[in-house]
């Protein structure tokens, strides 16, 4: 780390820790329209803002963790923002040259360098012209950045090692270094703009099937230039629902919803940051999604848990949605899962089929990571992530299409969802590793297998198909519930094997 950085960031905790003694220390009556949470809350806010880009995104992070941050905590760091002050455009052109070489001036008709579109803690946006005509914006690097980012995530990753060392009950069920690893890579693409580019690639061939909705495309990519058609509209907060007629607003916030659906669970790549600042829209026109430089991927073992959990919901069925649940975690030794499914039980009916303008779905959906903290279930670190992109797009649709329901829009793509997970489920590929995987089963039992097999010649066989929460069971019919999809993947292999020549 640079001399520089490691000023700056002491500077930035001594100044927390002086605040935190000045607010320990007060005596006599004080007149303060704030309570003593939210001064720290709005402290730790702006030290975040201050120390730049990783910072706000980890900080954003929290802000959707009920499970170990404050309600005041949330929603302070549910403000934050990147930006910076303007950098004059003579700092930032040597990156272009760099980057684009000494007659980069040349692509362009016309370029705005005194006003920037956009100025964050990363990355400066300016508004321009190519010689073809067509309107862009060209996204330029800060000069030095990489490496702050690099020495911040060191930092963090040796705080994270620490916390689990000191605090080994904590990081049983919080397990933050796995959680920032999450988040580093999410962000790698904010770092090389090239993979920002094949991120934008990738959306706009998933977008096509939403005709209320585009992808700017990529012009020119370098690790520290982005050149990108402009996009039209403005940001979805700042848009008047009353400019639109109701069908084109709801039909939008329901290709929004659907689209990160998709990503979600077919995709398993999704905008992991779809904040109303990164949703343009105007009337008459498609609304854009914009700024892919944190994306998200998910496997799909947990895409089809989640899958579940929203089914669940639309059902109003909170058992079903604790056991998914419990499904793509990790329950500690001492986890409480009869607790958990009650606190469940007792959330599900206050969010199946409430509209945006009734229930924050994103944030209650989050409080699941409070009660399965509490009951000493290790949600998948994968879930900061998805919760942070679920609560941002929730939000963002709410201004435009309030009257919407999420579990609605999720049951009118239900039928497409299963029809892709079956393909996938009787794949020839998914098949021959249920197959191979239950043989491995059977050859360390063997005696087990002989027992089936006489079952099956007998027709005597029952399987026992029921949840399991306590210790799973060791006899090869109860192998996680796979015979079903050995039994199908045997039959397949056979009938392959009669048709084929």
């Amino acid at each position: 780390m640079s001399a520089a950085r490691a000023r700056i960031l002491a500077r930035t905790v001594a100044a927390l820790l002086a605040g935190e003694v000045t607010e320990r220390t007060r005596r006599g009556p004080q007149v303060f329209s704030t309570t003593p949470q939210q001064r720290r809350a709005v402290a730790l806010r702006q030290a975040f803002e201050d120390l730049g880009p990783l910072y706000v995104k980890v900080g954003q992070i929290l802000s959707t963790r009920p499970d170990f941050v404050s309600p005041t905590m949330m929603a302070e760091l549910g403000t934050l923002h990147d930006h910076a002050s303007v950098t004059r455009f003579d700092v930032m052109e040597p990156v272009l040259e760099q980057e684009l070489g000494a007659s980069w001036r040349s692509r362009f008709s016309f370029l705005e360098t005194a006003r920037p579109l956009g100025s964050a803690s990363l990355a400066q946006v300016y508004e321009g012209v190519l010689n073809d005509g067509r309107p862009v914006v060209i996204k330029v690097q800060r000069p030095g950045i990489t490496a702050v980012i690099d020495a911040d995530m060191r930092v963090l990753r040796r705080m994270a090692r620490m916390v689990a060392r000191r605090a080994p009950r904590f990081n049983a069920t919080i397990d933050l270094e796995t959680m920032l690893r999450v988040v580093f890579d999410a962000m790698k693409p904010e770092l090389d703009f090239r993979l920002e580019a094949q991120n934008m690639d990738t959306a706009r061939r998933t977008i096509r099937n939403f005709s209320t909705l585009a992808v700017p495309e990529v012009v020119h990519a370098t690790r520290r230039t982005l050149i990108q058609t402009l996009a039209s509209g403005r940001n979805i907060r700042s848009a008047d629902r009353c400019d639109f007629k109701k069908e084109e607003r709801t039909a939008i916030g329901r290709d929004l919803i659907g689209f990160m659906f998709r990503g979600y669970f077919e995709e398993r790549f999704f905008h992991a940051d779809p904040h109303p600042g990164n949703i343009l829209v105007q009337p008459g026109d498609r609304a854009s999604i914009i700024d892919w430089g944190m994306v998200g991927r998910i496997d799909r073992r947990t895409s089809m848990s989640l899958v579940l959990i929203l089914l669940s919901l639309a059902q109003n069925d909170g058992i079903a949605a604790a056991r998914a649940w419990i499904e793509m975690s990790k329950p500690t030794a001492w986890a409480d899962l009869a607790g958990f499914s009650s606190d469940i039980a007792i959330l599900v009916p206050r969010i199946a089929a409430a509209s945006l303008g009734e229930l924050n779905f994103g944030t209650t959906l989050t409080d699941v990571l409070k009660y399965s903290t509490k009951r000493g279930i290790q949600s998948s670190p994968l879930v900061s992530i998805l919760g942070k992109s679920f609560a941002n797009i929730d939000g963002s649709v709410r201004y435009l299409a309030p009257e919407l329901s999420v579990t609605d829009v999720f049951v009118d793509h239900l039928r497409p969802l299963v029809t892709h997970f079956v393909k996938e489920a009787t794949s020839e590929g998914q098949l021959a590793r249920s197959l191979i995987e239950q043989a491995i089963i059977m050859s360390s039992s063997p005696g087990e297998a002989r027992g089936i097999l006489r079952d099956l010649a007998n027709r005597n066989l029952a399987l026992d198909l029921s949840p399991q929460y306590g210790k799973p069971r060791r006899d090869a019919c109860h192998a996680d519930g796979k015979w079903p999809v050995m039994l199908a993947a045997l039959a397949y292999l056979g009938w392959r094997a009669r048709t084929r020549p």
